[in-house]
């Protein structure tokens, strides 16, 4: 058993506007750091179609494919950009998660990082933003659901934003647990901890500009770990957003390395109690390249550790 690294090149081939945080230098740094581990390689599949169809509609779809441009950049919001090779990118991302599911399901690899861009926790069902156009991790989950017949997942974000696209993808169906930790305020602006959810499956952690780990790892401990474990899921969906370390440019969390091997190893242990060891990890955000470098090569390295 090992970990697998579930990527496609097709992912290099969203690009974005000079100066844009959402680069595709940030792949180029994560494969660097990953690329002296003994991690099992696996080339992303499109996603199906039909997979996809279970959180967005026909018709968001069908906007994506008509907003491509031939060449250059078309801008959906000041934030998210579609360039000529994005739609491919876009389809193998989702196609990463939904394959790194069906790999750790079928007992093929202990659990899986899928290295992708772009990223998704903000993609709402009809709504490409904050760099999102599908949301990936929610793909994942119900197709872990659905088409693998389990009967709860939980999802964990420690992105530093908020997965509001996540979360509205989610929250109606009770088999999802949905946890994030998040700095407030800051974009989107939602996760508010008195939004739980309309089951009460979200689990929503504000944490102020500056609060580093000391107060992020006891947040997790008093606020997240207990409600996974009552929820027992069967399987284990990370949101692995690195742009909480003290070094990115777009937040004021104060994290470190350590703290996002901290919380994968707290992860490994929950999914180790309640699902069989059963985790999958898919890239979100970090956008200082050498904090995002070294901070993917502690989360990996614990996931390895783990699959052994």
């Amino acid at each position: 058993m090992t970990t697998a690294l579930i990527y496609h090149d097709d992912c290099f081939g969203h690009v974005t506007p000079m100066g844009h945080p959402e680069q595709v230098a940030r792949l180029d740094a994560v494969m660097g750091a990953l690329s002296g581990m003994d991690l099992r390689r696996v080339t992303a599949p499109m996603a199906a179609r039909d997979d996809v169809l279970r959180v967005h509609p026909a018709r968001h779809l069908a906007a994506l494919e008509r907003a491509v441009p031939a060449q250059g950049w078309r801008a959906l919001d000041p934030d998210t950009h579609l360039s000529a090779g994005s739609l491919a990118a876009i389809w193998r991302a989702a196609g990463a998660a939904v394959r790194a599911v069906d790999l750790v399901m079928a007992g093929a690899v202990s659990n899986a990082f899928a290295a992708v861009r772009p990223p998704g926790h903000h993609a709402e069902a009809e709504v490409a933003m904050g760099f999102c156009f599908l949301g990936n991790v929610a793909i994942a989950a119900r197709h872990a659901l659905d088409h693998h017949g389990l009967a709860r997942v939980a999802i964990v974000d420690f992105d530093v934003h908020h997965g509001n696209g996540t979360q509205a993808l989610v929250e109606d169906d009770p088999r999802i647990l949905y946890c994030s930790t998040h700095q407030m305020p800051l974009y989107p602006g939602t996760g508010s901890p008195r939004d739980t959810g309309p089951h009460d499956t979200v689990v929503n952690v504000g944490l102020p500009a500056g609060a580093g780990s000391k107060v992020f790892r006891e947040a997790v401990t008093r606020l997240i770990l207990p409600r996974l474990a009552a929820f027992s899921p069967q399987f284990l969906l990370i949101s692995a957003g690195f742009d909480a370390h003290r070094d990115d440019p777009l937040a004021g969390l104060m994290l470190v390395e350590a703290d996002f091997a901290w919380i994968t190893g707290r992860l490994c242990d929950i999914a180790d109690a309640h699902c069989a060891g059963r985790v999958v990890s898919v890239l979100e955000g970090g956008y200082d390249l050498e904090a995002l470098g070294a901070s993917v090569a502690a989360h990996v390295g614990i996931l390895e550790e783990r699959g052994a």
